[in-house]
């Protein structure tokens, strides 16, 4: 018997919803891979980590967290647009690769918003100012007079987008003419910090204010537009004297384009208790990251926003596409 081809193709969809539906609600089945585009030790690694533990806490799967630092975060975001879109890869990143490249780069290997599936927004945190204690700047105003009169001798690293711009408006709004040295990593911008090779930078206080505490490096200023509660002896740099300053970061967790809408809402549902859980409090408490989660259409907005955001940053800091 001949089946009618519009009876066939219903039978065939509702086979399909009937396959998926298990899939997903029996999600996650297997090991889950978080792709960080940061070194181990920086702060986007320490979140995955701890977001990790809450997810296996939760579903009795293993997390892996699969660091694929270098490129600005192409090499992670590009790994992670490719994998397969079943919810089983989860790019963990911040608005360097879903904000700030697309104005940063001619030509990205990904798409920020045509490869991937928003998921869940997962913190919103403010930066620290550090320098090595050998430089003779002991606020944001010494190391402003101490660059003028050194123009273009006096070097700030970063090792994502977040502290790079941070770096590149802190030379705009100060009148100052610093050289960039690029990293792969935050965690690689201090170790050379701490060896002198480089004078400044503006990183995440997970992986600057350890070194403050320890006396290894000397805190000017936070970025944010208050102080930061964690170290609450040191200013903002708008206080410090470079007033309208302020800049920060934001985490996000994104899929693969593709992947099923009953996964990704599973998969935000995880993530958004994760964020409020106790495997991860430790983490937002000591680096002073603000807690933040949602819907995935909230963080699909507040992408655009922050892409625009920081496109007009980028263009009135003078940062040419590379």
């Amino acid at each position: 018997m001949r089946i009618p081809s519009q009876a066939l193709a219903a039978t065939l969809v509702a086979a399909s919803a009937t396959l998926a539906a298990p899939a997903a609600a029996e999600y996650p089945e297997k090991n889950v891979t978080f792709v960080v585009p940061f070194a181990a030790g920086s702060a986007t690694d320490q979140l995955a980590r701890a977001l990790g533990q809450s997810l296996t806490a939760q579903t009795k799967q293993t997390v892996v967290v699969d660091n694929r630092p270098g490129a600005s975060g192409f090499i992670a975001a590009q790994a992670a647009a490719r994998a397969p879109a079943d919810g089983y890869t989860v790019l963990i990143t911040t608005n360097t690769t879903h904000a700030a490249n697309e104005h940063l780069y001619k030509k990205l290997p990904y798409d920020p918003v045509k490869d991937f599936l928003p998921v869940t927004l997962l913190g919103k945190g403010g930066q620290i100012m550090v320098v090595n204690p050998a430089l003779p700047a002991k606020s944001v105003t010494e190391f402003v007079e101490l660059a003028r009169k050194e123009p273009g001798k006096r070097t700030f690293g970063s090792g994502s987008s977040s502290s790079r711009i941070a770096g590149e408006l802190f030379q705009q709004m100060a009148d100052v003419k610093l050289v960039h040295v690029p990293y792969k990593s935050n965690p690689m911008a201090v170790t050379d910090l701490l060896g002198g090779q480089i004078d400044m930078m503006i990183t995440d206080a997970a992986t600057g204010l350890p070194q403050v505490r320890s006396g290894k490096l000397r805190a000017l200023g936070v970025s944010s537009s208050k102080r930061s509660p964690l170290a609450p002896d040191v200013p903002t740099i708008d206080e410090a004297g470079v007033k309208g300053y302020e800049m920060g970061y934001w985490f996000g967790a994104y899929v693969p384009a593709g992947t099923p809408a009953e996964v990704v809402k599973r998969l935000n549902g995880v993530l958004v208790h994760a964020v409020g859980s106790p495997e991860a409090r430790s983490f937002y408490e000591s680096t002073g990251t603000e807690p933040v989660s949602g819907t995935p259409d909230e963080l699909a907005r507040f992408q655009a926003a922050e892409a625009q955001k920081w496109g007009k940053i980028i263009k009135a800091a003078g940062i040419e596409a590379e």
